[in-house]
């Protein structure tokens, strides 16, 4: 085995992340990516860093848990944060980014990167003579899923996830909409609200449950359904109500026209810097192309709405990782080999990317001869990498940032806000007395 190569398997947020990391510390590493050779059911484009599912890269605050992770991923120099600041769009409290220049920016980092040599071909066999880091995602060829499995046994899982359609600026109809952020978080013109009266909503609701789903392909035929991203038709048939606490939550919201809180709300954001498309944020669904138009349509808002790009639905695949995988990303029983991305057990644009990052990290420091560095419990990415390889965990499901698996603070503080805040400055404060 070379000590000063590596391959990365995979060119998505964890793999780019990954080779980054490996790059910095004087590795010279191999990036496969299929592209454009050969694309997912969900791919289209042929940049790296493709977002598939939604543009948003979730909460900037520190405070929360998705902008904790964030922070400690500037810490690494994180290449998907670099690009994202580049690509930002108004959303709010979010951070939400234009795909197209957020995978062009990590694209050309990675093509200009003099430690990095990107292959543009597919990968049907895990290589035998160095360190690897699979990073293909949830929707990797065949051909290497294959591999993966008899590599992982019956530890081998899939899910189902879910893309949201998106609709053109200039179709939206403003005399039923009104712009606003929820509780007045960001700028006023975020987000563009669609709302509905209580009979509108059950005249939408009946339409929605009744509406016809495509024809999942040959190897989408398991009927399990992440809860993170799961299609709207979906929550709807769990009852009536159910997407009023969801995706149509009318909460922290009043529409100007009538002085009062929707009955239901759906909440466009921006897809581009442009402002020239929205997504119909939460909307994720696996209906007939023509059945979206038909049904999304009767928000009064989106009556004449042209549609960009329609909801689709796709295969996810992830490792029952506790069994296979130790906390640095690591195989336990061929530690030469690592995960990063969903398919290791974590959840999330940012999440998949810190997983990269770790991954990357780790596996320079074992190429260079050096310790791999457990992060601890206080930090979101040392909770993360320990909740994934923890073998007490029997019912294994992919997990986000989230405060509830970081070790609480010694003194009980019943403010939540005051409590997440102390939280993420005690990581940051572990963070200043380590050198990375």
């Amino acid at each position: 085995m070379n000590n000063k190569t590596a391959v990365v398997i995979g060119g998505g947020l964890a793999g780019v992340e990954a080779a980054k990391q490996l790059s910095k510390k004087g590795i010279k590493v191999t990036l496969y990516e299929m592209k454009p050779k050969k694309f997912s059911p969900a791919h289209k484009s042929e940049k790296l860093a493709e977002l598939v599912c939604s543009n948003s890269l979730k909460a900037e605050r520190v405070g929360s848990a998705a902008g904790l992770l964030k922070a400690e991923m500037r810490l690494f120099g994180s290449v998907c944060l670099e690009a994202a600041d580049k690509a930002k769009v108004p959303a709010g409290g979010a951070l939400a980014v234009d795909r197209d220049i957020f995978s062009q920016e990590i694209t050309n980092a990675v093509e200009s990167d003099k430690n990095i040599t990107l292959v543009r071909e597919e990968i049907t066999e895990i290589p035998k003579d160095s360190v690897v880091i699979i990073a293909a995602g949830p929707l990797m060829s065949d051909g290497l899923a294959e591999e993966v499995g008899k590599l992982c046994g019956r530890d081998f899982l899939s899910f189902y996830d879910a893309a949201a359609p998106i609709v053109t600026a200039d179709s939206i109809d403003m005399e039923n909409a009104f712009t606003q952020s929820r509780y007045d978080r960001g700028g006023e013109d975020d987000y563009i609200n669609c709302p509905l009266d209580k009979a509108q909503y059950e005249e939408f609701y009946e339409e929605l449950i009744n509406a016809e789903s495509a024809e999942l392909h040959s190897f989408d035929k398991r009927k399990d359904v992440y809860e993170g991203c799961m299609p709207i038709e979906v929550l709807a048939s769990r009852g009536k109500d159910a997407m009023r606490y969801g995706p149509l939550k009318p909460v922290g919201l009043t529409n100007p026209k009538t002085g009062h809180r929707p009955w239901a709300n759906l909440q466009l954001r921006k897809e581009n810097k442009d402002g020239t498309m929205y997504n119909l944020v939460g909307f994720q669904t696996n209906l007939k192309f023509p059945e979206q138009k038909r049904v999304f349509s009767m928000f009064p808002a989106l009556k004449n709405a042209e549609f960009v790009r329609y909801g689709v639905m796709h295969r996810n695949t992830f490792l029952n990782s506790p069994g296979l995988l130790s906390y640095d990303f690591s195989m336990k029983k061929e530690p030469r080999i690592y995960f990063a991305g969903q398919i290791s057990g974590v959840e999330g644009y940012m999440e998949s990317a810190s997983s990269g990052i770790l991954a990357g990290y780790n596996a320079a420091r074992r190429i260079l001869g050096e310790e791999p560095i457990l992060l601890p419990k206080i930090t979101m990415l040392g909770a993360l990498s320990q909740y994934i390889s923890d073998e007490s965990v029997k019912h294994f499901q992919p997990m986000g940032a989230a405060f509830g698996i970081i070790d609480p603070l010694p003194e009980r503080i019943k403010d939540k806000k005051e409590r997440y805040e102390k939280l993420a400055q005690r990581s940051l404060d572990y963070f200043k007395n380590i050198e990375l």
